[in-house]
């Protein structure tokens, strides 16, 4: 059974200067993935975050184009956004694409210096996907703003404190 999304996690959002953010989104399930990238572009907003769109073919490109971005980017973001919606279907395509785009996160999440967070979809329905874009399920979209920020603050907590994490 789905939670009604995580009412604390928009309590105490630190305040963080010359943060930037890159969101890579699908183009599968446009009318969707707008939403929860607006909601995360609201959030990174109001919080005077920069931030920055790349659009890949479907979810399972997301991890490929979040390494390029490390690699060849200009500037290294703070923390990346993976926004997609994978809708289950007749075949055991959605397990391949969930599973898929999900290790990769991880994976991105263990080698990179900067956070990935998880902001896909893994639904049944259409119906299940609305009520995470602002329907009885929160929006997804915000919370993985809201967790970019939480986590670039703790990673730049950590880059500050390095003589006092461990035994020295």
């Amino acid at each position: 059974m789905a939670t009604k999304g995580n009412t604390e996690l928009n309590k105490g959002i630190p305040q963080i200067e010359d943060a930037f953010v890159v969101i890579v989104k699908t183009e599968w399930n446009a009318h969707l993935i707008d939403q929860l990238e607006a909601g995360c572009k609201r959030i990174l907003d109001e919080q005077g975050v920069a931030n920055q769109t790349y659009v890949v073919p479907g979810a399972f490109e997301i991890p490929f184009a979040i390494k390029a971005i490390h690699s060849k980017a200009g500037r290294t973001p703070d923390a990346f956004v993976a926004l997609g919606a994978v809708i289950k279907g007749d075949t055991p395509h959605f397990d391949y694409v969930c599973n898929g785009v999900t290790d990769g996160i991880r994976q991105l999440n263990i080698v990179l210096n900067v956070p990935t967070i998880y902001g896909i979809l893994t639904v049944n329905n259409e119906e299940q996907a609305l009520e995470r874009i602002g329907g009885i399920h929160g929006h997804k979209g915000e919370e993985a703003a809201v967790t970019a920020i939480k986590m670039i603050a703790l990673n730049k907590s950590l880059d500050g404190n390095k003589r006092k994490i461990g035994f020295t």
